[in-house]
């Protein structure tokens, strides 16, 4: 169950950093939408651990998963190629 409550917030995650940081050139769909939200919270998990917000075994909260996703929307910007 655990799973598939990951993908439910992935999903949210990354439908509101999308909402927050639209762009021309950001990954769209279900999946990568979902992807998007859950590398966010990983990004935060790791970035919160390494300048002590987080312990060793905690997480990301839902207003840190959403920063996340729209830190590695602001890299896919950067880094995308422009049409």
């Amino acid at each position: 169950m655990s799973i598939i409550w990951t993908i439910i917030i992935g999903f949210v995650v990354g439908v509101i950093a999308k909402f927050i940081m639209p762009g021309r050139n950001e990954p769209s769909g279900f999946v990568l939408t979902t992807i998007l939200g859950i590398i966010g919270a990983f990004v935060a998990s790791y970035v919160g651990q390494a300048i002590g917000l987080y312990g060793a075994n905690e997480g990301a909260g839902f207003i840190g998963a959403v920063i996340g996703a729209i830190a590695v929307l602001a890299v896919w910007g950067m880094f995308a190629k422009r049409a």
